[in-house]
């Protein structure tokens, strides 16, 4: 039991088990945009998006393929709202805060004539003139 215990209260499974609740109410949210919001406006220009009506029956066995359409789309729509809500903004955040600064730079413009020389030099190597240090 003891084993049991402290795999239990390991880290990972901890948070693993809160991804997964987050996960879930995610999943609750970005569902009711799709139903409340998204679809509405699919059937505000296109018509009314529903094929749950569609069917055909073999041997007395119904096939609902117009349900199947429907979940398809749903998922579609879905997938679609999670990447273009949480996947492009999260990449370009996470993109932002992983820039590195510049590095110092190792060469200095000569007071003189202006040409790039050695950080470190003490005359350029152009005209000559002595560099402040």
């Amino acid at each position: 039991m003891r084993g049991f215990k402290a795999f239990l209260l390991r880290g990972n499974v901890v948070d693993l088990a809160i991804a997964v609740v987050i996960g879930v109410a995610f999943t609750t949210v970005v569902t009711a945009f799709v139903k409340d919001l998204v679809t509405p406006l699919i059937a505000a220009l296109g018509g009314k998006p529903d094929f749950a009506s569609l069917y055909f029956t073999i041997n007395s066995s119904k096939f609902l393929y117009g349900d199947f359409i429907n979940f398809v789309i749903a998922f579609l729509i879905i997938a679609a709202v999670v990447y273009f809500l949480v996947v492009v903004p999260y990449t370009a955040m996470v993109a932002r805060s992983r820039k590195e600064p510049p590095p110092d730079p190792t060469t200095k413009k000569c007071t003189e004539c202006l040409s790039e020389i050695p950080k470190d030099a003490r005359r350029c190597a152009f005209c000559t003139s002595p560099q402040p240090a």
